[in-house]
């Protein structure tokens, strides 16, 4: 028996966060819910951090930004499959999560379900299926 997978979505808009975390449960993945930058800090910078198996993001959370979040935790030498969210229409984003590498995608608000749901599967191409 594969283990399941284990994510954790962060969000500070608590509907956003709800819709989310249902979608990525309903690809079988386990999700832990953080509603700001700095709780999803806290939980990363835990020593079983390394429980996660994705990440999903918003861009722009209070205090603590998804991207300054996946930053630190790359320097930390996390690599954990991160999924970025933003209704922002900054290109420079784009340039940011770029530099994250493979790693790491962008999904522009307002996107589908359906949509997240494909992301995810992309994202976690590389990783085996779930055992739920």
């Amino acid at each position: 028996m594969q283990k399941r997978l284990r994510s954790i979505v962060a969000d500070d808009d608590p509907q956003m966060l709800a819709a989310v975390a249902s979608s990525v449960a309903e690809c079988g993945i386990e999700v832990t819910r953080v509603d700001s930058g700095a709780e999803l800090v806290r939980r990363l910078a835990s020593p079983d951090a390394d429980r996660y198996d994705l990440i999903v993001t918003d861009v722009s959370m209070p205090w603590m930004s998804g991207l300054q979040v996946a930053r630190a935790a790359q320097q930390a030498g996390l690599q954990t499959p991160t999924l970025f969210i933003t209704a922002l229409k900054d290109h420079n984003i784009d340039v940011q999560i770029d530099a994250l590498g493979k790693n790491a995608l962008l999904l522009r608000k307002p996107f589908g379900l359906d949509q997240l749901i494909d992301a995810i599967h992309s994202l976690m191409s590389g990783l085996p299926k779930t055992g739920a």
